[in-house]
């Protein structure tokens, strides 16, 4: 299951990538980015599509996880390799600089998020994680 995920997740970024977000950067009612990290610990170039939603002039995603016990992966390597991350919006990539949303910046922010997309608080209820926040900010 873990491999046919993974296989699928690699067709979105390819593409996505080759129609310039033309293919993929939407999913349902979901706006899609391509997030792109340095893995902490392999050091290897990721690349994953993730929901966003604009706001501030920047790009706010959710480490939802659909709710699971941890944070993605893609969480942990923006922790370690913060200075490390590009995003590709459609036709547009750009490297960003992340800022996470923890604590009580992020509940009024999480209330606007689940309020955009009510799946998120479904999420919420799945786990005993707070359920971080990461602002994407072009450099």
């Amino acid at each position: 299951m873990k491999f046919i995920f993974k296989l699928f997740m690699g067709l979105q970024v390819y593409l996505y990538r080759l129609s310039k977000g033309k293919i993929g950067s939407e999913m349902g009612s979901f706006k899609v980015l391509i997030l792109t990290t340095k893995g902490r610990k392999s050091g290897k170039i990721l690349s994953n599509p993730v929901g966003y939603f604009e706001r501030d002039g920047g790009y706010l995603i959710v480490a939802s996880n659909a709710g699971q016990l941890k944070n993605p992966s893609w969480y942990y390597n923006i922790k370690g390799n913060p200075n490390d991350v590009v995003i590709q919006v459609k036709d547009k990539k750009m490297k960003v600089k992340p800022e996470i949303i923890l604590g009580e910046p992020r509940r009024s922010l999480y209330s606007w998020v689940v309020s955009q997309a009510p799946s998120y608080g479904d999420y919420e209820t799945k786990t005993t994680r707070e359920i971080p926040l990461v602002f994407l900010k072009a450099e």
